[in-house]
């Protein structure tokens, strides 16, 4: 969706860094990463451009379990995993099968655009220590 703006270098910085990003920043990551180069913005400007970006399809706003918002750069369809641990937030390579979103657009009524798919679990870093924990509470109960 290309919408007539007038060039801002700042806002340029801002949609750089997050489409260099694959940890799906927040806008206070985005705000210490463009300071750097433009130490004068503020977080507010940060916010409203993000915003901007996201309203004419720059960018994709995903709003995780921790009520942050995070920003995402790539476009096209694709699902995403929260660890319910650590909060990682993940691209995952999975899609609906297109069957599935035909079936659900012919049976609601309105019209459905997009979908977005969220699993949720343990990350394997965070199943590793999980699994450590068990192991040394179950050796260390044994006397």
């Amino acid at each position: 969706m290309d919408v007539p703006m007038k060039k801002s270098r700042q806002r340029q910085a801002i949609l750089q860094c997050v489409l260099s990003h694959h940890d799906h920043p927040t806008a206070e990551i985005v705000y210490q990463e463009v300071r750097e180069s433009y130490p004068n913005i503020s977080l507010g400007t940060v916010y409203r451009n993000l915003s901007l970006l996201c309203r004419i399809g720059k960018i994709r706003r995903i709003v995780h379990d921790d009520h942050t918002d995070r920003y995402d750069g790539i476009l096209c369809p694709h699902s995403h995993f929260i660890c319910l641990s650590c909060g990682d937030l993940q691209d995952v390579d999975f899609h609906l099968d297109e069957n599935c979103f035909s079936t659900f657009c012919h049976d609601f009524d309105g019209e459905p655009t997009e979908y977005a798919v969220i699993f949720r679990g343990y990350c394997r870093d965070c199943q590793k220590k999980s699994s450590s924990l068990r192991v040394a509470s179950t050796a260390g109960d044994i006397i």
